[in-house]
């Protein structure tokens, strides 16, 4: 999730059911000021889309749906699954393409070996029973199916802190943490992706006192009104803003010339066996 709210529709488009609250733990839609956080979240979904393609997928943890229904444009099946009860009836009345279901992550309401794909953005971080999800996975995962997890980044999300700067986070992970808890689990890591500011991002950060991030994140924690320039900037965010690369460690300059523990949010791209 974000660092407090985010949220996604396009401009303009009717929405077919109102509005999710906004309580920070999980994205809803149409909020310049959460523009950023939902950009953020959506360059995932599109770019690991088209791993979905013909295939039957179950998203573990739809939130607000609109993701569920991005993969829907491509995907045989798609299955939510939520345990929340507005989650639920928001993305049944809004998402009808969506087979909408109310479930507990650590105990997937899923036969084993019925799903291709399980994608988990942004949820990995809010389980208690990290461990047990990802074996739950496994479980419904047909062999060769794909787990696909993004996640934030711990050491770039809560720098030098003991417990996650977002409330509703029980457990961040960095690069080799997510790796470990994945393999353990039985899969085998096919890609380790970091999403990054892209070069219009990056103005962005130099044009906000070195971090949009931090600029947003203040106003959020004062309370305070948004200066009309942050305001319009954050609404200005694409998901093409930002970039997501294979990323090597700080002493492999072949990879992109980026380091993986330097992500804003981690990709993860694995495979049961």
């Amino acid at each position: 999730m974000s660092a407090f709210v985010t949220g996604s529709t396009e401009p303009g488009e009717a929405p077919a059911a109102a509005p999710m609250p906004l309580t920070g733990e999980r994205t809803v839609p149409g909020l310049a000021e959460e523009n950023y956080w939902f950009r953020r979240h959506e360059v995932v979904y599109r770019r690991l889309a088209e791993r979905c393609r013909d295939r039957d997928v179950l998203e573990a943890g739809c939130g607000e749906g609109y993701g569920a229904d991005l993969i829907a444009d491509v995907a045989r099946q798609v299955i939510g699954l939520d345990y929340d009860d507005s989650a639920v009836a928001h993305v049944r009345a809004r998402y009808p393409r969506v087979d909408m279901r109310q479930g507990n992550l650590a105990e997937l309401p899923l036969p084993a070996e019925s799903v291709d794909v399980v994608v988990n953005f942004q949820v990995i971080e809010h389980l208690w029973d990290q461990g047990q999800f990802v074996s739950e996975c496994h479980r419904v995962l047909r062999p060769g199916g794909l787990l696909l997890i993004s996640t934030p980044n711990r050491i770039t999300f809560s720098p030098g802190r003991d417990t996650p700067v977002n409330p509703f986070h029980t457990r961040e992970l960095n690069a080799a943490e997510l790796t470990e808890l994945v393999t353990a689990a039985g899969f085998e890591i096919e890609g380790l992706h970091g999403v990054f500011h892209g070069e219009r991002l990056a103005d962005l950060d130099n044009r906000h006192g070195g971090s949009i991030i931090d600029a947003q994140i203040a106003r959020a924690v004062a309370d305070a009104p948004w200066p009309q320039d942050l305001l319009a900037d954050v609404a200005s965010v694409s998901a093409d803003d930002f970039d997501i690369a294979e990323a090597g460690s700080r002493d492999d300059s072949a990879i992109d010339n980026r380091a993986i523990d330097d992500s804003l949010d981690l990709v993860a791209i694995a495979v049961r066996p």
